[in-house]
């Protein structure tokens, strides 16, 4: 796992940065999507200016604590790009943790 970007609550959504060695861009905004069709439906649309590039779903870990679930796409990316928001416990920031999917054997 590693550390791809950071953000700050605005409001009722997020603005930050995501940085990889394939993506760097500020303007980063994570907007509530304020007519959700069903329960599987997103509760974040994730933008970069006016393109959004993803989603994300509203989570709760074992141990009792939010984060949110990214899932990051774009026609230049080679592979969609899941993420994990989390709070940062010293200061009002957030996390955002890149992780690889597990393949279906394990690996």
């Amino acid at each position: 796992m590693a550390n791809i970007g950071s953000f700050k609550k605005v409001g009722e959504g997020f603005e930050g940065e995501i940085v990889t060695l394939a993506l760097q861009t500020r303007n980063v905004r994570l907007v509530p999507e304020i007519n959700r069709a069903n329960d599987n439906a997103p509760n974040y649309r994730v933008y970069v200016g006016r393109v959004e590039i993803g989603a994300a779903w509203s989570k709760r870990s074992t141990e009792g604590r939010s984060y949110l679930s990214l899932k990051l796409d774009d026609p230049s990316f080679s592979a969609p790009i899941f993420a994990n928001l989390f709070t940062e416990e010293e200061d009002d920031g957030y996390t955002l943790i890149w992780t690889r999917p597990r393949s279906r054997n394990g690996d």
